[in-house]
């Protein structure tokens, strides 16, 4: 039996790792991008960043003020459960006030905030069922600086490959200098249209710089990349060749008539942290 208050105390570390310590692979990317700048305000803001992720760990705060709305994944094995949503909120509303990490949530008509970073149908909690014998939990705080730049599109079959390459580039574009370039940009490719979105966010969670397997995904990641790194928009909207630093994709099948397209763009700061729980009892 995993119990409920081990869940709340995972919960709890996992985000506040995610807010203070960014991914190995998220710095290197940084970086690289250093070195190949020739702009000067683009290798000051690409410095500005790198610095700001080394001050964050070792004074044990958050990177950015905006902590994110928390988006948790979970991947149920064979293994007993107590209360799951009962101690993944726990745990975010512990982190809240502990951390302390900034009420972001309110009510979205009446703007009123519930002080603990949970309300109605937050945090959003994706559950894929597997066939292993652990519970494995993901927090990805998603700042709204970037978030308000996503869309979709229900594109029909015959704009084909073209017309999603022309989609993810035209919202990245669109979006400018607000995402806080440099981004990573995930893409969910078929499904429905509320999956094609989730698909996206969950392509966030894969490592910068590790292409997708399927070869055909892969040259398209790297095209777009390329593409949108040719706009000139640069670190932070304000010049310079790295204005994404990754584009990651997923897909899934879907209906005969359709083709859904998911945007979900990150700024530079792409937090996520994972943990995997065991059976206590084994």
């Amino acid at each position: 039996m995993i119990r409920k208050d081990t869940i709340k105390d995972v919960v709890y570390e996992l985000y506040k790792k995610a807010v203070i310590v960014l991914g190995e692979d998220v710095k290197k990317s940084l970086e690289d991008a250093l070195k190949i700048e020739e702009h000067d305000l683009a290798r000051l803001n690409i410095e500005a960043i790198l610095k700001n992720i080394e001050l964050a760990e070792k004074k044990g705060i958050p990177m950015c003020q905006d902590t994110g709305l928390p988006v948790v994944f979970v991947k149920l094995g064979n293994v007993e459960v107590e209360n799951l949503q009962q101690g993944i909120e726990e745990g975010i509303k512990k982190a809240t006030t502990d951390i302390p990490i900034r009420p972001n949530i309110v009510d979205p008509l009446t703007r009123e905030n519930t002080n603990i970073n949970i309300g109605d149908y937050i945090p959003p909690i994706d559950i894929q069922l597997t066939n292993e014998n652990y519970l494995e939990i993901t927090i990805l705080p998603k700042g709204f600086g970037s978030e308000n730049n996503n869309a979709m599109k229900m594109a029909l079959p015959a704009e084909g490959i073209e017309g999603i390459k022309e989609f993810v580039i035209e919202t990245v574009l669109k979006a400018k200098g607000k995402p806080c370039p440099p981004t990573v940009i995930g893409v969910g490719i078929g499904g429905t249209s509320d999956l094609c979105l989730k698909l996206a966010k969950k392509a966030l969670l894969g490592k910068i710089g590790e292409r997708n397997p399927d070869p055909q995904i892969a040259s398209l990641e790297e095209e777009i990349l390329t593409k949108i790194n040719q706009s000139g928009i640069g670190p932070m909207g304000l010049g310079g060749k790295t204005t994404a630093l990754d584009v990651k994709i997923l897909k899934a099948h879907t209906h005969t008539a359709g083709l859904p397209i998911g945007v979900c763009i990150q700024c530079w700061a792409d937090r996520h942290a994972t943990i995997r729980i065991y059976d206590e009892k084994k």
